[in-house]
């Protein structure tokens, strides 16, 4: 008995250890981010360091204030919003089908979902800059959350995929008797039900989107992304404005994510079922 308190009070302080670990690992960018994004920029080229941010505004001035920075963002919002919508127009039906259906081929398509993630970016993107200047959708938010949305389908679709596979067939087929058709099923008792996960797989697609910087520097020039403007306008700006751009490029992903954290937690719940 002893031996085996003694194992188990060793496996709780390792658990501890990597959870202390990983959020040291997760957290300490972000704080440092934020301690320096509200220094006065004497102070973040200076030493030592502070503790506690001396919450000065002038580098977050400054950047927003830098010309092009809120078409940027707009352009960000923009793109991030409509990767989200088509990746759950796509995704979810896509995901319901695989979990709900049998047909030739649903292995190998599966296999090819993930496949779309094996080409790298950068060996398609002079393909795709010919195709969508041939097309007219070079240079456009719509060009660049189609690009976006290829990235994080696959993401979508087995996310969604788990959901519907967590939750019993016989919830549709008992809604079935009672006197509603496959779509009113759907609608009245399966969506509720897979709601939080729907949620996380769009907050996935919006990240995916928000941070994606490789393609938006490709495929457009008037109408870039706050990714890629900061690495195309913002590479030689002093120290304090990178940070600053840093901090406004983190901020609207974290609330994003803060506002829905509940349907995050739910999700654990309906996928282990």
């Amino acid at each position: 008995m002893t031996d085996t308190a003694t194992i188990r009070q060793r496996g709780r302080r390792l658990t501890q250890a990597a959870v202390v670990l990983l959020c040291g690992w997760v957290l300490g960018p972000i704080y440092l981010l934020v301690l320096n994004a509200f220094s006065a920029p004497d102070a973040v080229t200076g030493f030592p360091k502070r503790w506690l941010p001396g919450f000065d505004l002038h580098s977050l001035r400054m950047f927003v204030e830098f010309q092009g920075v809120a078409e940027a963002l707009w352009n960000s919002v923009l793109v991030a919003t409509l990767t989200m919508i088509l990746s759950i127009a796509l995704g979810a039906p896509a995901g319901y089908a695989l979990s709900r259906f049998d047909f030739r081929g649903k292995t190998a398509f599966r296999v090819l979902v993930l496949m779309t993630r094996a080409f790298p970016l950068p060996l398609l993107a002079l393909p795709l800059a010919v195709m969508f200047i041939r097309v007219g959708l070079d240079d456009t938010p719509l060009g660049l959350a189609l690009v976006h949305t290829t990235l994080a389908l696959p993401f979508a679709v087995l996310i969604t995929f788990s959901l519907f596979s967590g939750l019993p067939v016989e919830l549709e087929e008992a809604a079935w008797t009672l006197g509603c058709n496959r779509a009113q099923a759907f609608r009245k008792v399966i969506l509720p039900l897979v709601l939080p996960g729907i949620a996380a797989s769009a907050i996935f697609a919006f990240v995916i989107s928000w941070n994606e910087v490789f393609a938006a520097s490709v495929l457009t020039v008037q109408h870039r992304t706050l990714t890629a403007f900061l690495l195309t306008s913002l590479d030689v700006s002093p120290l304090p404005l990178k940070f600053a751009g840093g901090f406004v490029l983190v901020l609207p992903a974290l609330i994003f994510i803060f506002a829905v954290r509940k349907y995050l937690f739910a999700m654990w719940g309906i996928a282990n079922r």
